[in-house]
């Protein structure tokens, strides 16, 4: 991660909730300066308290990146405390869903660089994936910088535009929500077949855990690790006739959900 800048002019974080505090603990683990990290929280946790960075004191003036972790619903509110940092010297990094890099120029300025990311929950243990794009004013420096401060969290991806953040809401930043959920549904099942309600769920939940993981070690694609696990005319082909079925299965099920998150992500956009 390039520090020199940081430590010289300073890191401003707006809001440090769960996402804002995984992105702390990622940036001080990476030997960010904690003197040369303000953050501006107006109810800070004891964890924050404890870490040593400038809470709530007047900020630089002209920072190298201020980043915005405040919730969406927040931002209409929080955008005029940080507005004297546009005109470009400062880059602006938002992780807030819903607010488009137009809202951003309006407030910051045309010439002031803003990028725009899009993590998920996975973040606060270190597995998570971002992705992000910039706007106009935004150079590949910037977007360097952006990707080493997330990477600090997670993979991240670049995008060719804007427009497919809303496609990456639906698949990546609620798609979590979608595997805890099978989860749920998996221990349900196995306790319509018999099992325990503590037991389904440990069964369920230590499975979803360790394929993801194996998913994430193994160089085999999903398809193939899928494959691998189906032995012909066994169990696992008898329940994947039902999940795969082309009308009734997994796959059209999650594309109606998938589309429903992006077009609920290009509505929230538009309020």
């Amino acid at each position: 991660m390039e520090l020199d800048d940081i430590a010289r002019r300073g890191l401003v974080l707006l809001g440090c909730g769960k996402m804002g505090s995984a992105l702390l603990q990622g940036w001080l683990a990476a030997k960010v300066p904690r003197d040369a990290v303000t953050v501006l929280d107006p109810a800070p946790s004891e964890w924050l308290r404890a870490q040593g960075v400038r809470l709530n004191s007047r900020p630089p003036a002209e920072p190298a990146v201020l980043v915005l972790a405040v919730k969406p619903q927040m931002m209409e509110a929080a955008l005029p405390q940080v507005a004297g940092f546009g005109g470009g010297k400062t880059l602006v990094i938002s992780i807030a869903a819903g607010t488009p890099l137009a809202r951003f120029e309006a407030a910051f300025g045309a010439a002031t660089p803003v990028i725009r990311v899009m993590p998920n929950t996975p973040a606060a243990v270190g597995r998570g994936i971002s992705a992000l794009v910039g706007n106009a004013a935004a150079t590949p420096a910037h977007l360097d910088l952006a990707q080493a401060l997330m990477a600090v969290v997670g993979q991240v991806v670049r995008l060719d535009s804007e427009s497919q953040i809303d496609a990456v809401t639906a698949v990546s930043g609620s798609g979590p929500a979608y595997v805890f959920h099978m989860v749920e549904a998996l221990a349900a099942a196995g306790e319509a077949e018999g099992l325990a309600p503590a037991l389904a769920m440990q069964l369920a939940r230590a499975t979803v855990a360790g394929a993801g993981a194996l998913l994430d070690a193994a160089p085999e694609d999903a398809a193939t690790l899928r494959r691998n696990v189906t032995s012909p005319a066994g169990t696992t082909e008898a329940a994947l006739a039902v999940l795969m079925d082309a009308d009734t299965g997994l796959p059209p099920l999650l594309a109606r959900a998938v589309h429903r998150a992006r077009i609920r992500s290009e509505e929230l956009s538009r309020d």
